[in-house]
């Protein structure tokens, strides 16, 4: 089954031709790539961060924390949570400058709820 694609619809299990398919995910690649071009090693590990601590926390995470828990100066922190929010993927901060959420995580209510299996509960953002 390598390499197929199979589409199901109603009762029938279409096969898709790969040059349908192969096109579309070496554009998906290269949009990738170019959107995300702007991430160095620093903005991973401080995504990276909020994503992981907020199930912890359960709380919204301010710039001081971030700055505190990965050894980074406090300028450098907001520099890079500020590049990260301007991207409207990765997070989101309150009036306040804290995060709320990270995808695909957040403090706020919505009506998608999670569940760790190490115990955390919070929401899907």
């Amino acid at each position: 089954m390598k390499n197929k694609l199979m589409f199901g619809l109603w009762r029938y299990i279409l096969n898709i031709p790969p040059f349908l398919w192969e096109q579309q995910i070496s554009k998906a690649k290269k949009k990738f790539s170019i959107e995300h071009a702007f991430m160095t090693p620093e903005h991973r590990v401080v995504h990276h961060f909020v994503v992981k601590q907020l199930p912890i926390a359960g709380k919204s995470l301010s710039p001081e924390t971030v700055s505190e828990e990965l050894n980074m100066p406090l300028d450098r922190a907001n520099l890079i949570l500020n590049e990260l929010e301007k991207r409207m993927t990765f997070l989101f901060r309150n009036s306040q400058g804290n995060v709320i959420w990270a995808y695909p995580v957040t403090v706020e209510k919505t009506p998608h709820r999670i569940a760790f299996s190490t115990g955390e509960r919070l929401y899907a953002a």
